[in-house]
């Protein structure tokens, strides 16, 4: 919460303007682009983690597929995930989430900028629904971010179990499939500090259909959960 005040104080100037542009857009999301809106919310999120004293350390950029239409796959620490990794993309990212963040002032007018879908989690079919329109856009070229934790862990680097099921889209579009390992990016909002912080977000081998057509999602699950794990013992052995 410390950092989260330090970035709007380090940004004061900034966020009538910023507040503007985003509540107009988020208004009315169809008459603007995807690319217009991402670029806003891109914008926002640059200035808030400059504001907060943090540096994102991006690797394994060229491993992002040349075309649209694949899911990164993060480990999930926290609120601030999805701003390093969206501060490392150059094309426009989507994202699922759970509904209870769908409505949080400010956090519902960036996912609407963004066209993030909400899940319900306790609903079974409204999940489906979910899978199969996610695999429909992804199809279309849109980018998606899943975290197959369903809940971040609150055991700094150290990963849970990766579900299956969120891996269902995936098949259902027969897309690629890119592992993402996050370094210390739970340090950003829960440790209460605002000292300076250096969060590692590497982009893993992207995985295609033709690798994972014959596994079960139980078992890309276990693949991706592995190739992150040993990302992050790799970059910091005493994760």
């Amino acid at each position: 919460m410390k950092r989260i005040i330090w970035m709007v104080l380090m940004n004061l100037w900034y966020v009538p303007y910023g507040i503007y542009h985003l509540l107009r857009m988020s208004s009315h999301p169809e008459r603007y682009s995807l690319e217009e809106r991402f670029a806003m919310i891109k914008k926002i999120d640059n200035r808030a983690i400059k504001g907060g004293r943090v540096e994102i350390e991006g690797h394994g950029l060229s491993n992002l597929p040349e075309k649209n239409g694949y899911i990164l796959y993060p480990n999930h620490q926290g609120m601030f995930d999805v701003l390093a990794v969206v501060q490392m993309m150059t094309r426009p990212l989507s994202v699922v989430l759970k509904k209870e963040l769908a409505e949080i002032p400010f956090l519902k007018q960036v996912f609407a900028c963004i066209g993030a879908i909400a899940l319900d989690r306790d609903d079974v079919r409204q999940g489906m629904k979910v899978i199969l329109q996610v695999a429909e856009e992804v199809k279309q070229g849109r980018n998606f971010l899943i975290f197959a934790e369903g809940t971040r862990s609150k055991n700094g680097n150290h990963l849970q179990e990766f579900k299956g099921g969120s891996f269902k889209s995936a098949m259902k579009a027969k897309c690629p499939v890119v592992p993402v390992a996050l370094i210390d990016s739970y340090k950003a909002f829960d440790t209460g500090s605002i000292k300076k912080l250096k969060v590692q977000v590497h982009f893993l081998e992207p995985i295609y259909y033709e690798e994972y057509k014959d596994m079960k999602t139980t078992e890309l699950a276990a693949v991706v959960k592995a190739r992150i794990e040993a990302k992050i013992a790799e970059a910091d052995p005493q994760a």
